[in-house]
């Protein structure tokens, strides 16, 4: 199964499984995910589970601000990988294809993922 991780904004640190369900999220308070980001739409972007390919996607659920996976502007439904990055409003989501049974330990599978995209970037340079 796969998991969401809030990497910025005022959801930082938290840690979400996706199960093979269709998740929403967005702004409303009634979504399994809220996200607090007044550039986030009240039902934002679809993650769903397809069961024949074994994969994730995310659908713009038709947001003001859009969707970003890795920087770009999806308008399509959009195959999610590990170590994706969601942008919505100013709120990065991190995707990842593992479970994990706790906040601690997705955690730090997180900083351990995040010290080799810094150290990736500081030896390509910044930007």
């Amino acid at each position: 199964m796969a998991s969401i991780i809030v990497m910025s904004g005022k959801n930082k640190g938290d840690y979400y499984p996706l199960g093979r369900r269709t998740t929403v999220i967005g702004r409303d308070e009634a979504l399994l995910i809220q996200i607090l980001d007044d550039g986030v739409s009240r039902k934002h972007v679809q993650i769903h589970f397809d069961k024949e390919s074994g994969k994730y996607f995310a659908l713009d659920m038709k947001s003001k601000n859009g969707v970003f996976v890795n920087n770009r502007k999806i308008d399509n439904e959009t195959t999610l990988m590990d170590g994706d990055q969601i942008r919505i409003g100013q709120t990065v989501l991190f995707f990842t294809q593992k479970d994990f049974p706790n906040r601690e330990d997705a955690m730090s599978h997180f900083k351990k993922v995040g010290q080799r995209v810094n150290i990736t970037k500081t030896i390509e340079g910044p930007g």
